[in-house]
């Protein structure tokens, strides 16, 4: 094809070469009619081969490939901002759940400490109520051992004072029974 092309261009200088030597001689200008003559063939040729179709069918396939890569740049792009959205939400959604973690251990923390001090404050005052029930229970058995020796004492002491003053024979049995009747009384 192309040396057509190239035999048709020089076929066209040689005549414009010939037709200056003649146009000088008869004063017109041949050399313009010739090109024109040769680009017309030269087109001819290229037409008539069907060149004009490759040329186009050639830009045709280009144009479509372009268009290809331009919509597959598309559907990447898309891609993309598809999955740029995706890890965008899900670090919200971790922000989100840690945010919640956080907050759901400090509820806890709060609660095991609020637990422990209502436990600790129990325990204190159960060994608070044990230590008032023990000191009760010695003063309560000091008092009762003081008592105990204060009417052992009273009677021991009403023994006494009752046989000083008193006659031993008739009043014995009424005085073992009031001192009985004492130390009950007394315990």
């Amino acid at each position: 094809m192309l040396t057509l092309a190239a035999l048709a261009a020089a076929a066209a200088e040689e005549a414009a070469h010939g037709a200056a030597a003649e146009h000088a001689a008869a004063g017109f200008d041949y050399q313009s009619l010739y090109v024109l003559l040769a680009f017309l063939i030269v087109i001819g040729v290229f037409a008539r081969a069907g060149v004009h179709k490759m040329i186009v069918s050639g830009l045709d396939k280009r144009a479509a490939k372009i268009a290809d890569e331009i919509n597959e740049v598309r559907k990447m792009r898309e891609e993309a901002q598809e999955l740029l959205a995706s890890y965008q939400r899900r670090q919200r959604e971790a922000e989100e759940e840690a945010a919640g973690i956080i907050e759901q251990a400090k509820k806890d923390a709060a609660r095991m400490t609020a637990e422990a001090r209502a436990k600790i404050e129990d325990q204190t005052e159960r060994r608070i109520k044990a230590a008032e029930d023990k000191i009760s229970r010695a003063e309560a058995q000091a008092l009762s051992e003081v008592r105990g020796q204060t009417a052992d004492l009273a009677i021991e002491a009403a023994r006494v004072i009752i046989r000083e003053r008193m006659d031993g024979g008739a009043q014995g049995p009424f005085i073992d029974k009031a001192i009985a009747g004492l130390r009950d009384k007394l315990n």
